[in-house]
């Protein structure tokens, strides 16, 4: 019914209902965008000169109507709960909306906005003692370059300064960035709640650039130059599996290896042993972890992997010591995706049995699924909130 009353305003001048507030994620001082109680999103933008303005969001173009001062308006049907990266489509080119606070998705920086979800508490601001998300800028000798980071520290680590903690390095989504668990994923505020609460363990977390292009293979003077540095969409791709080039991520895994694990480890208070150092990541950054941390028990105790893949019994089998050594297997959907890639439109495989088949097997591993959302940033806040819980006890 809800999705209803938005999509036929939209189509029909009808009713939706007026009790629209702006959006946390708005620019100081901008009304809009707004959302309302049905989750629709409504923005507002000037564009006398314009012919035709859209929004752009969740995959769908909603056709705004201009006004005699030439402002353009207009809502979207019903959003799931949490993030949605959007932008609007002006006269055929796509832009941000000018009110909103901007984000890297989509590799590109655009705007954003949070549709207010029933648990959004878990990831709130509150009167709590609070961490720190420290900026990084470091030497990398495997890439020959500057690289940059974000670190959380716990709200007790500046006072408690004898005391040594665990580490979770946490990847980013393809087409997103370092930026993408700190703002996107409300990282710090979903470990200062669970620490206050006493549910989760003091821990320090990473989040690390994990983008990476194909290597440009030497090639002869004749061969086009549209044919070299080919990115992962597109061109012939080498064998991989799950549609990935072999060896995909050889660069990012001895970035962390040989740069950002030992960088932490000189700068930081860490525990330096793989029972106290985990990794994760969602889509790209899970598959990045299974490429990364799983073949590496001797420096990972703990993996989790969100909306990315699974690991099998067979697989679990394959890494020697991994079966001994490891402390936890994380794994995650977003229940409509997970429909999805059971009835075919991923793989087919059915990640929940594969995981419960590993638990069974005699490793703790642990299956969360968030209800009502698909591939996701409500989705991936709501793993990093069941996992931190289970991390490092």
């Amino acid at each position: 019914m809800t999705a209803l009353m938005c999509a036929t305003a939209i189509t029909a001048n009808a009713q939706v209902k007026e009790d629209f507030v702006p959006s946390p994620n708005n620019q100081p001082g901008k009304e809009y965008p707004m959302v309302n109680s049905e989750r629709c999103v409504r923005v507002k933008v000037k564009a006398p000169e314009a012919q035709s303005v859209k929004l752009d969001i969740g995959g769908v173009k909603y056709e705004l109507k201009k006004d005699a001062e030439g402002f353009w308006t207009g809502e979207s049907a019903p959003q799931d709960e949490g993030f949605h990266y959007y932008q609007l489509n002006v006269d055929g080119a796509d832009v941000p909306d000018p009110s909103s606070l901007y984000y890297y998705g989509a590799s590109r920086w655009g705007s954003g906005i949070d549709v207010p979800a029933g648990d959004q508490d878990f990831y709130a601001l509150k009167n709590v003692p609070h961490g720190q998300v420290r900026e990084m800028y470091y030497w990398s000798d495997v890439n020959n370059a500057m690289r940059h980071c974000f670190v959380y520290t716990p709200a007790e680590y500046d006072q408690n300064t004898d005391k040594r903690y665990p580490v979770l390095y946490l990847q980013h989504g393809g087409g997103e960035n370092e930026y993408g668990w700190p703002q996107q994923g409300r990282t710090a505020m979903i470990m200062d709640n669970l620490i206050a609460e006493g549910k989760a363990v003091p821990f320090i977390i990473v989040m690390d650039n994990g983008s990476w292009t194909m290597p440009r293979p030497a090639a002869p003077a004749a061969r086009p130059a549209a044919a070299q540095g080919q990115h992962l969409q597109g061109g012939q791709r080498p064998r991989g599996g799950m549609g990935l080039p072999g060896g995909w991520a050889d660069g990012i895994a001895n970035t962390f290896l040989k740069d950002i694990i030992p960088m932490i480890d000189a700068n930081f208070r860490t525990l330096a042993d793989p029972a106290h150092r985990a990794m994760a990541g969602l889509s790209m950054g899970g598959m990045q972890t299974k490429a990364i941390a799983f073949p590496h028990p001797e420096v990972f105790g703990s993996i989790g992997i969100f909306s990315g893949g699974t690991i099998t019994v067979d697989e679990s089998k394959s890494v020697a010591g991994f079966r001994e050594s490891n402390k936890l297997v994380f794994v995650s959907f977003g229940s409509r995706e997970l429909e999805n890639r059971v009835a075919g439109f991923g793989d087919g495989t059915d990640p929940k049995v594969e995981t419960e088949q590993l638990k069974a097997s005699g490793m703790n591993a642990h299956f969360y699924v968030s209800p009502g959302t698909a591939h996701e940033w409500q989705s991936w806040r709501r793993s990093l909130y069941q996992m931190a819980q289970l991390l490092f006890k």
